[in-house]
Formats: structure tokens, sequence, C-alpha cells
């Protein structure tokens, strides 16, 4: 998998209960570690306070591939980036690294479709022009 194209990168504190009894992270917390990575994407790129009981996104889709297995020691990082921008979607790109110094082991790499959406009236809606812009500019390197 190619790095390089992604920008953002989060770093994940692996917990003691994210480990299963063959001493790896349980495969369940790869989705979560996806999500944490979005939040950060969304907190770090778009930088908007949004009243999240009115307006949203709603997770549509998840896909994810595993390669290796994840060692409660390890240093572990999400990659994010979104691939793919519709008129009420978009697609977010992840890998999920182990890294030890110059070495850097994919361990899962997947997707996620984003929808966004209107709470109050239980409606898809268009992607806020805000967010296409900021996202726009920071992963062609506007920003």
């Amino acid at each position: 998998m190619d790095l390089s194209k992604f920008k953002h990168k989060s770093s994940i504190q692996i917990r003691f209960k994210d480990i299963d009894h063959m001493g790896h992270v349980n495969n369940a917390n790869h989705i979560t570690y996806f999500e944490l990575a979005r939040i950060h994407y969304f907190r770090d790129v778009i930088n908007e306070s949004v009243n999240w009981n009115e307006q949203g996104v709603i997770l549509a889709k998840t896909e994810i591939n595993y390669h290796r297995p994840i060692l409660l020691s390890d240093n572990v990082f999400v990659y994010s980036r979104v691939s793919k921008m519709g008129n009420k979607s978009y697609e977010v790109e992840y890998a999920i690294t182990v890294e030890n110094g110059d070495d850097v082991f994919v361990c899962a790499s997947g997707m996620s479709v984003q929808v966004c959406y209107n709470y109050l009236n239980n409606t898809t809606v268009s992607i806020p022009e805000s967010w296409r812009e900021k996202v726009t500019a920071y992963e062609i390197g506007l920003d």
C-alpha cells in the first residue's frame, strides 16, 4: 500500500481490553480505530462546530482487509484520507500501521462511506460546501 498518498495520521493507543486470548488486537477493534481516525480527520481538517443532534453523518459502509496482527506493545497509527466525494456521501480510505523506527508495516487497510444526514428531517443532505472546500484544499495540498 502506498502511504505517500495519505496526509493525515492519527496515533492509536492500544488498550489491554483490545487484546484477545491469542495475544493480539481483536479484529473488531480495527473498525473503532478507523472511527477514531475519522474523528481526528474531521477535527483537524473540517474544524467546524456541528450540532450533531440536528445534522451530521451516518456510516453507510465499511470494508476492511487484515494483513498482519497488532500486539499490545506495538506503536500503532492510522493513516486516513478522503478518497472520493459525491453529492451527499464521501469515502474515507484507511491504513492501520505499526511503526518501529524506519520500519512501517501495514496491518490493515480499508474504507468507509459516510452519508451527510439531517436528523431533524430524517433525510440525506448534500455535503456542506465548506466541508468540500476544506477537504479538497487539504487533500491536494492547498491548506
